[in-house]
């Protein structure tokens, strides 16, 4: 019998991803990624990308595309979210390999960006797993109209020379 810890996690690509999914990974709480306090609508994902263990899923990476506002210039960036590795399996490389699923499919729907927020304790390893932070505020869409993302906001190149843009962004959604 082989140990499924010495053979390397590959991702799948999931039909569906459901809330009992995520509970699988993250717990029945009533704030599974500790964004909560930000008060912001989120949409879901509409594609998913997950590692099973055993048959169990122990991580998750969404996205979706979202339009977006860069120096006034309209077009489209790949929102990636949920990304979630369950407790008692994290550190062996479990999020970054659902993320490099996700970034594979990313790289086939168009837009030149990844783009992503996480709370600040979480920068560290999205920079590890080459995400870049912007350092300037970004405004995302509300009910009530637009508000800066409280959260930090980085982005990914999904083209060879996908440079970010420089001037005022605006997500023209709600976050993802």
């Amino acid at each position: 019998m082989t140990d499924h810890l010495s053979e390397p996690a590959t991702a799948l690509r999931l039909a569906e991803y459901t809330r009992a999914d995520q509970n699988e990974i993250l717990g029945d709480g009533p704030d599974p990624f500790g964004v909560a306090d930000t008060g912001l609508t989120w949409l879901p994902k509409e594609e998913h990308f997950g590692v099973r263990l055993d048959g169990r899923l122990v991580a998750h990476t969404g996205l979706l595309r979202a339009p977006i506002a860069i120096g006034g210039t309209t077009t489209e960036v790949v929102g990636i979210g949920g990304v979630a590795v369950a407790a008692d399996v994290r550190g062996r490389g479990l999020a970054r390999t659902a993320m490099a699923a996700a970034l594979d499919h990313a790289r086939t729907m168009g837009p030149r960006h990844g783009l992503l927020f996480c709370r600040p304790p979480l920068v560290a390893l999205y920079e590890r797993l080459g995400w870049r932070a912007l350092d300037q505020d970004v405004y995302v869409e509300q009910a009530d109209g637009p508000v800066v993302m409280p959260l930090r906001t980085m982005w990914t190149p999904l083209r060879d020379g996908a440079d970010w843009p420089a001037g005022e962004v605006r997500l023209l959604s709600f976050p993802m």
